[in-house]
């Protein structure tokens, strides 16, 4: 994975926002993905907040027959904590962190800062939160699991 930052969408709710939520897609998805659920929130009345949805980089993905498309890292058979991509998995992490550290440069302290993500997205943000060395807000998983846990 390149030293270049990932490339996002992002969403504000307001001006100058103070929290931000970081969102990463499951396999196969883009950024693009969860950028319209920003409205559905309906979050009036709420401070204002930045949503960063960043595309991970596309590789072969082993399980889908070598097929190049985005993933945070490989799978590689249906067994995936057996035969985990533990070098695509910390590469993610670093860009991961890449994009938090972006943002505490924006202005937003890393106790503003939650990380969500669905599928693949949701195991990336919990590999990332659970070990990042600063408190985040928060982190929302969905349909995931923990790896190199």
């Amino acid at each position: 994975m390149s030293e270049q930052l990932l490339k996002t969408v992002e969403r504000e709710t307001g001006d100058h926002p103070k929290h931000a939520v970081i969102w990463m897609h499951g396999l196969g998805d883009s950024g693009h993905g969860f950028a319209p659920i920003v409205p559905q929130l309906q979050l009036d009345g709420c401070p204002p907040l930045r949503f960063v949805f960043p595309h991970a980089p596309t590789m072969p993905v082993t399980v889908n027959g070598g097929y190049v498309m985005p993933a945070w890292y490989d799978i590689r058979g249906a067994d995936i904590v057996a035969r985990e991509d533990e070098a695509g998995i910390r590469a993610s992490q670093a860009a991961i962190i890449k994009l938090i550290e972006r943002e505490i440069a924006r202005g937003i302290p890393a106790a503003n800062i939650a990380l969500a993500g669905f599928s693949q997205g949701c195991a990336m943000a919990l590999h990332v939160g659970l070990r990042y060395p600063q408190k985040l807000a928060g982190i929302m998983g969905l349909s995931g699991y923990v790896p190199l846990g």
